[in-house]
C-alpha cells in the first residue's frame, strides 16, 4: 500500500494521489458519455457522477494497495 506521500517536509495521507487519479478517470468517464450523447439517459446526474467518482476512488486504492 501507498504509505504517506512527503512533499516539503510535510507528511499527507495516500489519497492526496488516490483522489486525483479517481477525479481523471471520473472526468474521462463524463467526457465519453458526452460525446456519445448518453448523459440524457442518466436519471440523477448528480449522484451518478458522485457514484462514479466513490467506484473509482475504491477501485484505485484497491488496485494501489498492493495487497
Amino acid at each position: 500500500m501507498l504509505q504517506a506521500v512527503v512533499l516539503g517536509g510535510v507528511e499527507f495521507s495516500p489519497l492526496v494521489v488516490y483522489f486525483p487519479i479517481a477525479f481523471v478517470l471520473t472526468a474521462i468517464t463524463r467526457f465519453v458519455l458526452h460525446r456519445l450523447d448518453w448523459h440524457d439517459r442518466i436519471w440523477k446526474v448528480a449522484w451518478f457522477e458522485v457514484s462514479l467518482f466513490i467506484c473509482y476512488l475504491a477501485l484505485t486504492v484497491y488496485l494501489l494497495s498492493g495487497r
